[in-house]
């Protein structure tokens, strides 16, 4: 087993930082190995990273940025790390103590036999958790923000059941990092959104902070959400602008056939069915037609998506008419509404579903791939 560096990202995190020294060096024992902490903190961080250096056993170094200079966040933080490290085998880990150090060895372990560029730790596979999230909503944004970008990149994160943990190892010599943009906190989808990468993954149990407050926030969500959109602009961007022609159709058919005098409620349902088919004839054509071929038959696709935009529509109308006859908003306003929501829910079902490769065609998935990668490549793709 070769050594490894351990690159940890902290802001504000001095009460961690004995106690993840210690726990590091029990893991790993007698292996060559360092830890590098790249400190963007305000508070009295470095000094007590530069104590605790001072009587470590394990080489601990310190790259304290300037706050107000610092780039690229948390991902920004990462590469420079990575950077600098002594060692071509680069775990990746925060400083809260709710990635265990202990998974460490697992993940060398792990990179050993598979010879793989990347290994995650994830928290949705094996008997991996992720108990540690505090309270159902960050849980549920959580797993929503994973299926979304599962979505967004449907041939790169086929094999990845984490791609939003900050947990893993890299080996440098595999990776590209001058090609990378970091620009948020989710450096991990940065790696593998940009490059063709070999990925494996171990469980593990994603803890509960062991002191400090989580950093977890709206404007962190935000950049999140730039940062996926900067990543992945493309096809969805394709998704959207076919969606938004089809919005404009629905309500146009709303509106035309409720002043010839049909029900808004008879009129949403025939707007809805013929969005549904014109929707499906220009993604195939002009968002999916990279993923078509391993996909099913056309038949198969299209059955997949009528069926499932009819059933978003049973529940999407009832909706409709609940914001129309309760809360007195226009037929044209609700539907508008309505439709917005509609759209996140169907990019992801057909990304993952409609889209997603068949059983019969995994075999030949690997002879397509490099294929995929030249398409995916092209301007505005990743």
């Amino acid at each position: 087993m070769t050594g490894v560096s351990v690159i940890v990202p902290v802001f504000n995190e001095a009460p961690n930082v004995a106690e993840l020294v210690r726990r590091v060096s029990a893991s790993l024992g007698s292996l060559e190995a360092e830890i590098v902490f790249v400190d963007d903190s305000t508070d009295e961080t470095p000094d007590v990273i530069r104590a605790v250096a001072a009587t470590s056993e394990l080489p601990v170094r310190l790259i304290h940025r300037d706050p107000d200079e610092a780039r690229g966040g948390l991902g920004g933080a990462v590469v420079e790390g990575i950077r600098a490290a002594a060692h071509d085998r680069c775990v990746v880990m925060d400083g809260d103590l709710q990635h265990p150090p202990e998974k460490i060895p697992e993940l060398l372990a792990k990179a050993d036999r598979t010879d793989g560029a990347v290994v995650v730790a994830s928290r949705y596979v094996g008997d991996g958790t992720n108990d540690g999230l505090s309270g159902f909503v960050r849980v549920l944004v959580s797993r929503a923000s994973t299926l979304v970008t599962k979505a967004m990149f449907p041939v790169r994160l086929r094999a990845v059941t984490d791609p939003m943990t900050g947990f893993f190892l890299v080996s440098r010599d595999r990776v590209d990092f001058a090609g990378l943009q970091p620009r948020g906190f989710k450096i991990l989808l940065e790696i593998l959104a940009r490059q063709s990468l070999s990925v494996s993954e171990i469980p593990f149990h994603f803890a509960e902070r062991f002191a400090g407050e989580s950093k977890a926030s709206l404007t962190q969500g935000i950049r999140f959400l730039l940062q996926l959109a900067s990543l992945r602009f493309g096809r969805m961007s394709g998704f959207a602008m076919i969606g938004a022609l089809g919005a404009v159709a629905n309500i146009a058919i709303v509106w035309l056939l409720t002043m010839l005098g049909l029900g808004y409620v008879a009129a949403a349902v025939v707007a809805a069915e013929v969005t549904i088919v014109g929707n499906f004839l220009l993604i195939e054509h002009f968002v999916f037609a990279d993923l078509r071929r391993n996909a099913g038959s056309g038949w198969a696709r299209f059955a997949k998506s009528f069926g499932f935009n009819n059933v978003e529509a049973a529940i999407r109308i009832p909706v409709l008419a609940f914001m129309v006859e309760t809360w007195h908003v226009s037929a044209v306003v609700a539907t508008a509404m309505t439709l917005l929501v509609a759209f996140v829910v169907r990019f992801v079902f057909h990304s993952l579903v409609v889209y997603a490769p068949t059983t019969e065609s995994d075999g030949a998935l690997p002879h397509v791939l490099d294929e995929l990668d030249q398409q995916l490549r092209q301007p505005g793709e990743l």
